[in-house]
C-alpha cells in the first residue's frame, strides 16, 4: 500500500490501458480519480469494488479547458488533494501515408495528445507547487523513439510529449514535482482485442523486433507506473522509461 493516503487523477481512464493502470494504483492504495470523455462513472466503481480504495468518476475531455479546470476542483474538494497525474488519454489512428493526412485529422491529434497533458499539468502545477509534492507521469510511445512509419502525426505527437516531460521537469524540480515518461510498445488491450485487422496488423511485426519475444500485456506495464507515482521514484524526473520487450534500447 505504498500509495495510502495519495490521490491520484488518470485521464482515459473509463477503459483499456487507463483502467488497468488506474486499478493498479488503487491497489497500491490510492485514492483514484477516473477522467474520460465516457465510461468515467462506471469505471470508478469498477475500480473501487476490486480495490476497496475511493474513487470518482468525472467525465471530460481533456482539450477542454473548463472540463479540466472541473476534473481538478471535483478531485480536490472530494479528496482533499491531488498527488499524482497520470496523462494517459490519447487518440489513436489508422495506418496511413503522411500526404493522406487531413490538417483537421492532424490538429485533432495534437490537441488531445499534447494540448491534454498540458492543460491537465498546467491546471494542477498551482495546486502541487503549493503543497510540494507531485508525481507526473506521462504515457508515450516507444515508436516516437524509433520512428514508426505510417503513423506520422501520432509519432509526432508522442515525441513532443516525450519533450514536454523534459522541459515541464526543469521547471517544477524545485517544488519537488517529478515528471516522467513511461513509453510503450503495441500492447495487447480490450481495444486492440475489438480490432482483429489491427492485431494482425502490429502483433508479429512487434513480437520480431523484440528481445523478449512476445506480445506485450498491460501486466507488463503496471511495475513501472507504480514505480513512477510513488516515493520511490522521488530522485527521478525528466526521464522516459521503456517498457516494450526490448525493442527500442536506450
Amino acid at each position: 500500500m505504498k500509495l495510502a493516503g495519495r490521490t491520484a487523477i488518470v485521464t482515459g481512464a473509463g477503459s483499456n490501458l487507463g483502467k488497468v493502470f488506474a486499478t493498479r494504483l488503487a491497489n497500491d492504495g490510492a485514492n483514484i480519480v477516473v477522467a474520460d470523455i465516457a465510461n468515467a462513472e462506471t469505471a470508478a466503481a469498477e475500480i473501487a469494488a476490486v480495490a476497496g480504495t475511493g474513487t470518482l468518476g468525472v467525465q471530460a475531455d481533456v482539450t477542454v479547458e473548463a472540463d479540466v479546470a472541473r476534473v481538478a476542483a471535483r478531485a480536490i474538494e472530494h479528496f482533499g488533494a491531488v498527488d499524482i497525474l497520470v496523462n494517459n488519454a490519447a487518440l489513436q489512428r489508422p495506418l496511413q501515408p503522411f500526404e493522406k493526412i487531413d490538417v483537421a485529422e492532424w490538429r485533432r491529434m495534437m490537441d488531445v495528445n499534447v494540448l491534454g497533458p498540458y492543460l491537465c499539468c498546467r491546471e494542477l502545477s498551482a495546486h502541487m507547487r503549493k503543497r510540494k509534492y507531485g508525481r507526473i507521469v506521462n504515457i508515450v510511445s516507444a515508436a516516437a523513439l524509433k520512428g514508426a512509419p505510417f503513423l506520422l502525426h501520432y509519432v509526432s505527437s508522442k515525441g513532443a510529449l516525450i519533450a514536454f516531460t523534459r522541459a515541464l521537469a526543469r521547471e517544477v524540480g524545485a517544488d519537488s514535482i517529478t515528471v516522467n515518461a513511461l513509453a510503450v510498445g503495441f500492447t495487447i488491450t480490450e481495444r486492440t482485442l475489438r480490432n482483429p485487422d489491427k492485431l494482425q496488423q502490429f502483433r508479429e511485426v512487434n513480437r520480431v523486433s523484440r528481445s523478449i519475444a512476445r506480445d506485450s500485456l498491460p501486466e507488463d506495464l503496471l511495475g513501472t507506473v507504480s514505480f513512477l507515482a510513488s516515493d520511490d521514484a522521488a530522485f527521478m524526473t525528466g526521464q522516459t522509461l521503456v517498457v516494450d520487450g526490448g525493442s527500442v534500447m536506450i
